[in-house]
């Protein structure tokens, strides 16, 4: 899956199941405070792309994941792996 893919569906992904507006979902946003995601949506997240890549995502993975970037970035070196 190339970088660009992962970027795709890391959005369709905050598009479908957060009902957040595909324009606001930038790399630079920041899942909380800009998006308004709490940490049961990221838990529902870290599923729905388990799902995706099936991979194991173990959570410490996940804790320095602040930006769409950042989860695209994760999502990138979990595939690599």
């Amino acid at each position: 899956m190339q970088h660009q893919e992962i970027e795709q569906e890391v959005k369709k992904l905050l598009t479908e199941l957060f009902e957040i507006p595909p324009q606001d979902i930038v790399a630079s946003a920041r899942l909380y405070e800009d998006l308004g995601l709490d940490s049961i949506d990221a838990v529902d997240m870290i599923v729905h792309l388990q799902k995706k890549t099936g991979k194991k995502i173990k959570p410490e993975e996940f804790k320095a994941v602040r930006t769409v970037q950042d989860v695209v970035d994760a999502v990138q070196r979990l595939l690599e792996s």
